[in-house]
């Protein structure tokens, strides 16, 4: 795998296959070697065979029928892949490795090769009215069915593990609809084997929300521009950047701004490039604190967290060395799974920062009020036994002074 000749050989036009993955994207890789140095499963395993390249070179062994789908190497590195696609702003190719890895997971991962508890989280996701129960015991915001230039979309588990979010993002944007009757959008599904119910699954959603989508999770929204367009979805940030909104206030702590640091969102930043807008707002109410590694994967990946705990913490615990060597008071995420990773692993080692949402920290500092000190659901034990098993085998709801 480590081999120069294997690596050359491997960029070479590959010969009619098993039609797996889509040729012209399989050959762009070029096996140059850029995105070693970006990729953390890499980083904590120093495996060539565990980076964008050493995997592309797996994926034209399956395509070919050079190695068989039950191949243990296969189901280890399809699963090891957090999936951040750190490897595509890097590539000098233009290599789209988001899309051959939901290729080889919509193959590998078929029937009774995918994660049980990767299905049961689809299977739940996919049940509207299971979401809206859930956001009934909860008690997100939602709105009369209107017309509307914008609509929020509350996310499938996000409206249970963080209800209160849904009321912030109202008092920041007051004219936006919530309709209580939306679904998943899919992301989920495509991450984990069913890139074509992902996309379905978005499309509704697109004819389920009026106008403009506004998301607070990185990942759904990259997956949802992706099926329905890039100008009728925005993240949180970017919005509040295109539409002019400024905010205003501050976060204090002992009476000095508040330090923060930003953990990006993996494809808010290296699927739809955007990192500007969120330390933008945050340095018009905060001290900005820039530190290393703030740009790569927390760890938490969708289910990554819940099917494979172990090698998320080996990829969080020196990010969070970095958050508490720069001395910061919060870490905001952009990015519901992200937001609920730095929240326990944090809690775990009794860290004194507190991490947040960015819509949380805006509010706050618009408010003049305390940050949010609730903790929100805990992922439910059995859930995360059934994760261990496929690895085994195989806030406030008032705001002043928001301007726009």
């Amino acid at each position: 795998m480590t081999g120069h000749v294997e690596t050359n050989e491997a960029h070479r036009t590959s010969p009619p296959g098993r039609g797996i993955f889509d040729p012209q994207l399989l050959d762009r890789c070029i096996s140059c070697g850029f995105c070693l140095p970006a990729c953390p499963t890499y980083a904590v395993s120093q495996d060539e065979g565990s980076s964008p390249r050493g995997r592309i070179t797996l994926m034209r062994a399956l395509e070919t029928g050079r190695l068989d789908e039950d191949d243990p190497r296969l189901r280890e590195e399809s699963s090891f892949c957090l999936g951040c696609r750190a490897c595509e702003p890097v590539c000098p190719a233009g290599v789209q490795y988001g899309d051959l890895l939901e290729e080889w997971r919509d193959h590998q991962w078929r029937g009774r090769h995918r994660p049980p508890l990767a299905q049961v989280l689809m299977m739940v996701a996919e049940r509207t009215p299971l979401l809206r129960a859930m956001g009934v015991v909860r008690r997100h915001a939602r709105t009369a069915p209107r017309p509307a230039d914008t609509s929020l979309m509350l996310g499938c588990f996000e409206r249970g593990l963080y209800p209160g979010l849904s009321w912030t993002v109202r008092t920041l944007l007051p004219d936006i609809a919530v309709p209580a009757q939306q679904g998943c959008c899919g992301a989920l599904h495509a991450h984990n084997g069913e890139s074509e119910r992902g996309r379905e699954l978005a499309r509704r959603l697109g004819e389920e929300l009026p106008g403009v989508i506004v998301t607070t999770a990185g990942g759904c929204a990259a997956h949802l521009a992706g099926v329905l367009g890039r100008d009728r979805v925005h993240e949180l940030s970017e919005h509040l950047a295109k539409t002019g909104a400024a905010p205003v206030g501050e976060v204090t702590v002992d009476g000095r701004r508040a330090r923060v640091a930003i953990q990006d969102s993996c494809h808010l930043r290296n699927g739809l490039r955007v990192f500007a807008e969120p330390r933008a707002l945050i340095s018009t109410v905060a001290e900005f604190v820039p530190v290393t590694g703030d740009d790569s994967c927390c760890g938490s990946a969708g289910t990554y967290s819940l099917l494979r705990p172990r090698d998320s913490r080996r990829i969080l615990d020196p990010k969070l060395d970095a958050f508490e060597a720069a001395a910061v008071d919060y870490v905001v995420a952009v990015n519901p799974g992200c937001l609920r990773q730095l929240q326990t692993g944090l809690r775990r080692r009794g860290s004194a920062i507190r991490a947040v949402h960015l819509a949380d920290l805006l509010a706050a500092a618009a408010g003049g009020r305390p940050l949010p000190r609730g903790v929100p659901w805990r992922v439910p034990r059995i859930l995360t036994r059934l994760g261990r098993g496929s690895r085994q085998r195989g806030a406030a709801r008032s705001t002043d002074g928001w301007s726009a």
